[in-house]
């Protein structure tokens, strides 16, 4: 999938309109003159992002002028910031009229102040410039009667703002591009595993992706048009990559790559980001004759496929690789083992294998080996997980919302030693009985994704700031 895209932020920063002609003739020059070098200096440390300043507000008429300036321009945040003391008009009148949007509220904290006393007129000025405290705190009694939703309060020296700007600013774009994003369920839900159902209304309602239904027809009819050199090259080229083992039968070979690759088509076609495949379906085994297992292609990176329904643990992997970058493993732990401090964890089906540091063979899917489908054990990326630090997300429906559990992990060093299941081994940084019982009195389901490095944090502030229970193990 595309990276996470370039932050958006609006700024807007507050300040009395009885200082801003203060201080004509003095060392430092008008009031206003200081505060637009303060805001060229912030502005000047958000290279991060695209910025909307329409400069500082004092009046009324130019709040409403940052306020069409922030609707027409469509941030994914608003970062607030009192300058000096201010009168309530323009904050009391943004909380109440502003669209709901994440907001970021700044107090900006000087390590020592420029001037000793205020007994000259540049240094009374200077003075006055320096009650942002004083502004920030009158604001904060507004903040908590209009209780906004999606507001994060700040106070700190200028370079823990930015720090915890940049990262507010990251989630929120990560907010704005799921609200944009294609969902595509294929054909349904996975009918033994109710509890990793989805309601589509409240996915949209809550989250933003519109969840398109597609039909193994469909993919069968993209399966039928595929040109057969297209499909030959995919094969040749995955063979040069991944070595073979003795189990790889080439007739269900090209079949598995024809499907994968049908599959990214289909995705394509109906601009689905995100696929969530039920490779579990008797329609798709019977009709297509086994369960694709190449996802994704090599070259390709715009469509990402999980396995078994779960449109939940789909969206664990799609912000895990929006904030990350990175490809993502998508698992559920299958056992414990005391003695180590460590679970075994992985998947069948569907997997993203293309991860720096794994191991990945091209080998048979045991699991469909014995059965009478035409293509049985049609073969698969069989991925050993790359050893590290490692975040680890679940997503789940919760009351008509969602909750979000975030765990930092390290993967250990392993082989392929699970026939048929992409797979790795696991250590929590606490016991792994009380991991797994937090996480079971959380209520969970089985399904999470896993991705190099440590993005706990980034994760549990998206929770917050979306209002989704978070259980947070790091």
């Amino acid at each position: 999938m595309k990276k996470l895209k370039r932050p958006v932020i609006g700024i807007l920063l507050i300040s009395s309109p009885r200082f801003r002609n203060l201080g004509e003739g003095t060392e430092h020059d008008f009031f206003y003159k200081r505060k637009e070098l303060v805001a060229d200096d912030l502005c000047s440390r958000m290279d991060f992002a695209d910025l909307i300043f329409p400069g500082v507000v004092y009046t009324r008429e130019e709040l409403a002028a940052a306020m069409d300036a922030f609707s027409q321009g469509h941030p994914d945040m608003i970062f607030v910031s009192f300058l000096s003391w201010s009168d309530d008009f323009a904050w009391i009148r943004f909380l109440r009229d502003m669209a709901p949007i994440p907001v970021l509220f700044a107090t900006i904290v000087q390590p020592k102040q420029s001037f000793a006393d205020s007994m000259t007129e540049d240094r009374f000025v200077e003075f006055l410039a320096a009650g942002g405290l004083v502004g920030s705190q009158e604001a904060s009694g507004s903040m908590a009667r209009f209780q906004r939703p999606m507001m994060k309060q700040v106070t700190g020296l200028i370079d823990h703002v930015i720090r915890e700007t940049r990262q507010f600013a990251r989630i929120c774009a990560l907010r704005s591009e799921l609200r944009h994003a294609n969902f595509g369920l294929l054909p349904s839900y996975n009918e033994v595993m109710w509890a990793t159902y989805i309601d589509p209304y409240a996915l949209f309602m809550h989250m933003g992706p519109e969840l398109r239904f597609l039909s193994v027809p469909q993919l069968l009819d993209e399966i039928e048009a595929l040109p057969c050199q297209e499909v030959d090259g995919a094969v040749a080229n995955l063979l040069e990559q991944y070595p073979g083992d003795d189990t790889v039968q080439p007739d269900k070979m090209r079949a598995s790559v024809a499907a994968s690759m049908a599959l990214e088509k289909l995705a394509r076609r109906f601009q689905v980001e995100m696929l969530v495949l039920n490779d579990l379906d008797i329609g798709l085994l019977t009709k297509v004759g086994l369960r694709p297992g190449f996802t994704p292609l090599p070259g390709t990176d715009d469509v990402m496929v999980v396995p078994e329904g779960d449109i939940g643990a789909g969206l664990a992997c799609y912000l895990l690789n929006k904030l990350s970058g990175q490809p993502v493993n998508f698992i559920e732990p299958f056992y414990i083992d005391y003695d180590d401090n460590t679970f075994t964890a992985g998947h069948a089906g569907p997997q993203d294998y293309t991860s720096p540091g794994s191991k990945t063979r091209i080998s048979e899917d045991t699991r469909f080996a014995k059965t009478s489908y035409k293509y049985a054990g049609a073969p698969f990326t069989w991925n050993v997980i790359a050893p590290g630090e490692k975040t680890m997300v679940h997503i789940s429906q919760d009351k008509g919302s969602f909750k979000i559990a975030v765990a930092v992990v390290d993967a250990l060093e392993c082989e392929h030693f699970l026939a048929g299941y992409s797979h790795g081994i696991l250590r929590p940084r606490i016991p792994a009985t009380e991991f797994f019982g937090e996480l079971l009195n959380f209520g969970v389901t089985q399904h999470y994704g896993l991705t190099d490095g440590n993005w706990a944090e980034e994760v549990a502030a998206f929770a917050k700031l979306m209002g989704f229970a978070c259980l947070e193990l790091f």
